[in-house]
């Protein structure tokens, strides 16, 4: 088994960190954002479920309007996969908060 990785993006979204901390774990906002069912429970150990199960992942921590550490894993994803972040999240993300 290959040791997890971590994975750093910098993305500058259009709102405020509160709007975004409380959108991402919000399940209704959520869907909005993406286009997909979201089962979330925000608070450590919790589980988190999306894009009809291809993607899970666990919280590991919260600190209320500032930060959010997850665990990730999905289905289909090669070593070199990185792209979906774009397609799947930061795009919409932007599209929702009306820049996209």
């Amino acid at each position: 088994m290959s040791k997890p990785r971590d994975i750093r993006q910098t993305v500058r979204l259009p709102a405020s960190p509160d709007e975004l901390f409380e959108s991402y774990l919000d399940p209704a906002r959520h869907a909005a954002i993406t286009g997909q069912p979201v089962q979330i429970a925000p608070e450590p150990g919790g589980e988190f479920r999306t894009f009809d199960g291809v993607i899970s992942r666990r919280i590991v921590a919260v600190v209320p309007k500032r930060l959010i550490v997850q665990t990730w894993r999905a289905s289909h994803w090669k070593k070199d996969d990185s792209e979906g972040w774009d397609k799947y999240y930061w795009t919409p993300w932007r599209k929702y908060l009306g820049q996209g």
